[in-house]
This record gives structure tokens, C-alpha cells and sequence, in this order.
């Protein structure tokens, strides 16, 4: 029976606390991701210095050289932005390892424990083969059976040691799993918003060359395009407003949608249109995949169907994101709404909460609905008047939403600053908006919103 105390000990030191952890893996990188961030603080401070040079250039008599110097710093800008977005990427490619690293060591530590609850759980089965009496009997003396017996004693009790060390392990592996998730999602919005970026710069180099050609360098050249480019009124309302998703509408329609959500949120129509017009640019996962593949299933498939059903239209058929390599897609629309999200916009309610978000602790079972489809609690539909459900592929309905949701994220202030980070929320959330590496997507809205607000004023004769 010695074998049992043996067995006992060795289990023991087999839990003793393991000397590596993923903060000393961290700890190994500190260095590194030091360097990193110095290098992103100088590029930051040159970012600092365009600004600068762009804001002269820009609020100076409109010249031929003004428009040059306002191109060369826009198009340093943008180069100095993806040399941070570089650089915040290879702080990520770190930490990403890290948590790689810790995942495989937490996996490895709970398949370990796992096994050894299994040769646990073996032993006692072999102890319940024998009573009291038998080990008793078995004792070659007095001071063996009690030690026998200790060692029944403590293999029962390291049984529930085992368990309770799994289930920590088990919380602790979740843990870093949703900590990879978070930034390979990061990651890959970076590398979007780089792409963006480097396409603007190849847009910036060939507009500045077009001119350069156009007026052969001379100044007169330069005023008789300035006065020739000017578009009327008819020319403006008259342009496509291309829409993710939705058919391109005249620039005109979606104007006086935009002005109507205004009105209704306080969000600037100009800055509205900027954010879609972002969207639209972003890049080929949008409005490519499919609700079974693409969507998060116990997240948004189940609320998805219960919103396309609501609306009359076939699950199947209906375009949504698709999903990048580290995990889900499936946002709807011009206004690339998840299906999460859309329900406490569309008027969607859990019957059994009453409620469009989770309460605390309710988990994925939440989503699971059932679900109901409340006309009062249609936000979209009592701004736009509508006397439908508001449908998240309607170019009206999803350029109220994306005013509505701009307006939560601050837009409604009407400020520069509260605008661009407002747009910096929509994209990466309000964790992620402070990020600089996001800075191209903040810059790109209220660019776009600057030359719609151009197009507004002239057809409002200012």
C-alpha cells in the first residue's frame, strides 16, 4: 500500500507552482516594445509638424504653391501615419506572441492536469477496492497502515485540489484566448487602415501631378482651373453617392437624408456622409459574405434571422461583411451594422429580458432570444417617420442610424475634435479611438466630411 503515499508525493510536486507565467514572458519584451513606442512618440511629433504645415497651407490665399505645399504635407502625413501604424503593428506582432506563447503553456499545463486527475482519480478507484480492515491486515506494521491510510486521506484530498486547479487553468485559458482574439482583430484593422492609406497616398501623388500638369507650373494656369472646376449646383445634386451594399443613390438624396438626420440627432450631415463614405472605401471583406459562414453564431445569427424575417427578406440572400481570418463578420449595410448592434437601433427586444443588451452575467444564451420586434422602440423609425421596421440595407434608413450612432459617440458637439473622434469610436470603439494608429481613419472622415460640407455650402449659397 507504500505506493498510494508515494503516488501522493509525486502528485504534490508535480502542482508545485510553475516558474514561468505570462507575465515573465512579457517581461522579456519590455525592451523591445520600448523601442517601439520611442519610435512611435518621434513619428507622432513629424505627424505633429504636417499638421502644422497642412494648416498653414490651407488657410493661406489660394495659390498654386499653397495648394503644392498643402499636397506635399498631406502626402508626408499620410506616409509618417502608415510608418505608425508599422510600428504600433510590430508592438502587436509582440504581444500577439506572447499571448501565443501563454495560451500554449496554459494548454499544456490543463492537458497535464487533466492527466494527472485521470491517474488521480485510477488510484482512488484502486483504493476503493480494499476496507479499513484489509489495509489493516495487508501492514506489514502499526506505523505502515496509518500511513497507508494518510495516504487515502491525502488522494482523496487531492482530488478536489485537481478539480479546483483545472477549472482555474480552464478560466485563465479562456482568458488569453479572448486576449488573442482582441488583438488579432486590432491587427487587422490596422492592416486595412494602412491599405487605405497607402491607396490615399498614390491618390495624393496623382492629383498633385495632374496639377503640376495641368497648369504647367504658372501661376495664371492655376486661377482660370480653380474658376473652371467650379461645379454647379445641378452638377452636385446630380453626382452618385455610392453606398456599401445599397445601390449609389444621387448625391443630392442622400444630402437630404443626412440633413433630416441632422436635424433629428445633431450630427452634421457633412460628417454623416464622411463616415459612409469611409465605410464604402474600406476595403473587399464588406458586403462579400454569407450569414451561415461569416456571422458569429451564437451572437449574431440568431437575432440576424429574426431581423431579415421581420423585414420580408431571405436570410440567404441578404449581403453582409465577411468574416476576416481571426474572427467574425457580418455587418449589414451601408452603415456596416453588426446584427448585435442593429437591435437596439431597429427596435429588437429579447422576450425575456425585455432588453436589446444583456444584463450583466446573462452570457451567449442572451442572443438566443427568443425575440420580438417592438414599433416604439424603433429609433431609426420615429426619426425617419417611417411606417415600416427600419431596414439597415436602406440607404435612408442607414444614413439616420449612422447619424444616431455618431451622435452617441459625441458628433452631436458640432467641434472638430468631437467629430473626429466620434468617427474614431465608430471604427475601433471608445477603447480603441485613442489609439494614434487609427489617426488615417479620423483624418480620412472629417477630410471627406470638409469636401462635402465645400459641395453643401455652395448649394446653400455660402
Amino acid at each position: 500500500m507504500s505506493r498510494f503515499f508515494f503516488f501522493a508525493l509525486g502528485w504534490m510536486l508535480f502542482f508545485a507552482p510553475l516558474s514561468t507565467n505570462a507575465q515573465n514572458i512579457a517581461q522579456s519584451v519590455n525592451e523591445r516594445q520600448q523601442t517601439l513606442q520611442n519610435q512611435l512618440d518621434t513619428i507622432e511629433s513629424q505627424i505633429a509638424v504636417q499638421q502644422g504645415l497642412l494648416d498653414t497651407a490651407q488657410n493661406q490665399h489660394q495659390t498654386l504653391q499653397t495648394q503644392i505645399n498643402a499636397f506635399n504635407a498631406e502626402i508626408k502625413k499620410t506616409q509618417l501615419q502608415i510608418q505608425a501604424i508599422n510600428v504600433v503593428i510590430a508592438q502587436l506582432n509582440d504581444n500577439i506572441g506572447v499571448h501565443n506563447k501563454t495560451l500554449s503553456q496554459l494548454s499544456a499545463q490543463l492537458d497535464a492536469e487533466k492527466e494527472s486527475l485521470a491517474q488521480i482519480l485510477r488510484q482512488t478507484q484502486m483504493l476503493d477496492t480494499y476496507s479499513a480492515v484489509t489495509v489493516a491486515l495487508g501492514s506489514q506494521d502499526v506505523s505502515g497502515f496509518f500511513g497507508d491510510l494518510d495516504a487515502f486521506v491525502s488522494i482523496r484530498g487531492a482530488l478536489m485540489d485537481s478539480f479546483n486547479q483545472i477549472e482555474q487553468t480552464s478560466a485563465s485559458t479562456e482568458v488569453e484566448k479572448e486576449a488573442l482574439q482582441s488583438r488579432l482583430a486590432e491587427q487587422e484593422q490596422l492592416r486595412t487602415v494602412a491599405q487605405l492609406a497607402k491607396q490615399q497616398v498614390q491618390a495624393q501623388e496623382a492629383d498633385k501631378q495632374k496639377l503640376l500638369t495641368q497648369t504647367k507650373g504658372i501661376e495664371a494656369n492655376y486661377q482660370k482651373l480653380i474658376a473652371g472646376n467650379q461645379k454647379t449646383a445641378a452638377q452636385i445634386r446630380s453626382e452618385l453617392f455610392t453606398l456599401r451594399d445599397s445601390a449609389a443613390i444621387p448625391f443630392g438624396t442622400a444630402l437630404a437624408y443626412a440633413q433630416a438626420a441632422e436635424k433629428a440627432t445633431g450630427t452634421r450631415a457633412a460628417v454623416t456622409l464622411g463616415v459612409l463614405k469611409q465605410e464604402t472605401n474600406l476595403g473587399e471583406n464588406l458586403g462579400t459574405g454569407t450569414w451561415r459562414i461569416d456571422m458569429s453564431p451564437n451572437r449574431d445569427q440568431p437575432v440576424f434571422v429574426y431581423i431579415t424575417q421581420t423585414l420580408g427578406f431571405d436570410p440567404n440572400k441578404m449581403p453582409v461583411s465577411k468574416k476576416p481570418w481571426y474572427g467574425w463578420g457580418g455587418a449589414m449595410g451601408p452603415g456596416q451594422f453588426i446584427p448585435s448592434t442593429w437591435v437596439c437601433y431597429g427596435g429588437f427586444l429579447n422576450e425575456n429580458t425585455g432588453t436589446c443588451t444583456p444584463p450583466s452575467g446573462a452570457g451567449s444564451s442572451f442572443w438566443q432570444g427568443p425575440w420580438q420586434y417592438v414599433a416604439s422602440k424603433d429609433r431609426v423609425r420615429k426619426l425617419t417617420g417611417g411606417s415600416s421596421p427600419s431596414n439597415p440595407w436602406s440607404a435612408q434608413d442607414a444614413i439616420m442610424a449612422t447619424a444616431m450612432l455618431m451622435a452617441d459617440n459625441g458628433a452631436g458637439a458640432q467641434t472638430t475634435a468631437a467629430e473626429r473622434l466620434a468617427a474614431l469610436r465608430y471604427f475601433a470603439g471608445w477603447t480603441g479611438a485613442r489609439n494614434p494608429a487609427y489617426a488615417f481613419y479620423g483624418d480620412g472622415v472629417m477630410g471627406f466630411a470638409a469636401q462635402f460640407q465645400a459641395d453643401i455650402n455652395q448649394l446653400m449659397g455660402g
